[in-house]
């Protein structure tokens, strides 16, 4: 029983080296922009399956950066942001669920001797969700590698999943808002004040999420996380 679990370990730990090196070779960001053509005109399916590619996309370490500007330049900024949020939280949880199961012993490979993940991991076993939430605000860590790296650590499922959805939700609007503004400048059929006012509100958001996680980074590095 026992070398069935290893092999079906090893068989999962190989497809997923498999699948970031064919992430990192395969023009991913021409197929991605041709998806986002394809679920354009797909209505509520297309936004489902916009949200399911997401989270395959965040599991395999695919960079999603594009498919958040492009849900904002297929469906605007609130149907939009949702899609994403949708699909990122979704990822998130899927990748932690399976570093505290099938990947447990290659993510532990990755981050047992990393001295962030130490201080991660004690800063998380005293302030739980919270940390989770600063983390979320402040890219300090790559997304993809630190929903794996949270597996390993003593939060529950409730609390890091409430935490990753809230913690996304700025830079989530910033970063579609900016891909709706762009799609609308792009079209050349809005008029010149509201093309103006969608950028300064796009660029103002950015601002604010910034500055959120600059305050973030501040309360992760009072909490004990060194090197942040």
């Amino acid at each position: 029983m026992a070398s069935r679990l290893n092999v079906r370990i090893v068989l999962a730990v190989v497809a997923a080296i498999a699948l970031v090196a064919l992430a990192r070779t395969l023009p991913v960001g021409e197929w991605l922009s041709a998806f986002q053509g394809w679920a354009e005109g797909q209505g509520v399916l297309g936004m489902v399956v916009f949200a399911l590619v997401y989270a395959a996309a965040v599991v395999a370490f695919v960079p999603a950066s594009i498919l958040t500007l492009g849900a904002g330049a297929v469906y605007g900024l609130w149907p939009g942001a949702l899609v994403v949020l949708a699909g990122a939280s979704l990822g998130a949880v899927l990748s932690f669920l399976l570093a505290r199961t099938t990947f447990r012993a290659r993510v532990e490979s990755w981050a047992g001797d990393n001295p962030r993940f130490r201080a991660l991991d004690g800063a998380v076993a005293r302030e739980g969700g919270r940390i989770v939430f600063l983390v979320r605000l402040s890219p300090i860590f790559p997304f993809t590698y630190v929903n794996y790296v949270f597996g390993l650590t003593g939060v529950g499922v409730l609390p890091y999943s409430v935490a990753t959805v809230v913690g996304m939700i700025p830079g989530t609007i910033a970063y579609v808002y900016l891909g709706s503004a762009a799609a609308t400048a792009a079209s050349g059929t809005a008029s010149a004040t509201r093309t103006a006012l969608q950028v300064v509100g796009a660029v103002a958001a950015v601002l604010v999420t910034v500055w959120a996680a600059r305050l973030a980074k501040r309360a992760i590095r009072d909490a004990g996380v060194a090197g942040t």
